[in-house]
């Protein structure tokens, strides 16, 4: 739990640099009222305080990744009672709850704080001399993330918005973007994600297929043609990667077994381009995975390995 929040640590640092000391703020005031709702929450209910377990230090961080930089510092508090005592412990306790917490929180709080989720984008602060030798034109970003504007404008849109297209790579991929707090940095949640996988707390399957998944199908449908999509942008200009690697990956709501991860990857994948591309919102991962979180156990009661046992007379 604490190597996973000190993986969260660089996407933290960075968006405080570019967006603000607010993100810092309400990610404080995310990851305390966790806690105080965790250990509160388990007084109640007769069991075992285990706040010194991280687990509510990993569902504060994340959700204040999935929130915009400029929401009132009453939305993360809201956001916690949802998460931890709502979504964790009446959904069965640490270990069984059915749903993502950060993620039920925060579509709770775009349910019934829609303004404040939508319109609270900020765009970064500095202007620094690497992004003017890249080429990017830094001073033109608005408060819009590029996903709304992609969506709403069209590709053309976010070209001039943003740069050249080769710029808007890099420039998404540093993290220099408007965004939720956390999801901006396409490089620190891949490292992050990279050094999960190299301690073997998490598998590829997970990653790999939802990533592959929306860039297959955007490639397909995202585009003015068929085949005219960008799977690239697609990746970096929203929460794809913070969803691949630290949300799909939770390891109490996503299957076991490796054939279970990749069809559950696959799936949240393609919800996440459907709701994209036809729903009412731009971004999608966060109800993609919520809706997969229950067939989980599903999914794995379905390849659950068999079991071999010798012949009733012996083996012979």
């Amino acid at each position: 739990m604490w190597t996973v929040v000190a993986c969260l640590v660089p996407p933290l640092i960075l968006s405080v640099f570019i967006f603000g000391i607010q993100t810092l703020i309400i990610t404080a005031v995310s990851v305390v009222s966790c806690v105080a709702v965790e250990a509160a929450s388990q007084k109640l209910l007769g069991r075992r305080v285990t706040v010194s377990d991280g687990s509510a230090v990993i569902t504060g961080m994340l959700l204040a990744f999935v929130i915009p930089p400029g929401v009132p510092y009453l939305l993360p508090v809201l956001g916690a009672v949802m998460a931890i005592y709502i979504g964790k412990h009446l959904l069965g306790g640490i270990g069984y709850n059915i749903f993502n917490p950060a993620l039920l929180a925060r579509a709770f709080l775009l349910a019934t704080f829609p303004v404040a989720m939508t319109s609270s984008w900020l765009p970064p602060l500095h202007d620094l001399a690497i992004f003017s030798y890249l080429g990017t034109h830094v001073d033109a970003i608005t408060t819009a993330t590029p996903l709304a504007v992609l969506k709403t404008q069209g590709m053309a849109a976010v070209v001039e918005q943003f740069g050249a297209t080769s710029n808007i790579y890099t420039t998404f991929f540093l993290g220099w973007r408007p965004g939720a707090i956390g999801e901006t940095s396409g490089l620190l949640i891949v490292l992050g994600g990279l050094y999960l996988l190299y301690r073997r707390y998490i598998t590829w399957h997970i990653p790999v297929s939802v990533l592959g998944t929306i860039a297959l199908l955007t490639w397909c449908f995202g585009g003015p043609t068929w085949f005219g999509g960008d799977p690239l942008l697609a990746i970096l200009s929203g929460g794809a990667l913070l969803g691949a690697f630290f949300m799909a990956n939770d390891y109490v709501t996503c299957p076991t077994d490796k054939t279970s991860q990749l069809i559950y990857g696959v799936g949240v994948g393609a919800l996440t381009v459907l709701i994209r591309l036809k729903g009412g919102y731009p971004e999608g991962i966060c109800y993609a995975i919520l809706l997969m979180n229950p067939l989980s156990s599903v999914l794995d009661g379905w390849f659950k390995p068999k079991r071999f046992a010798a012949p009733a007379g012996g083996a012979k």
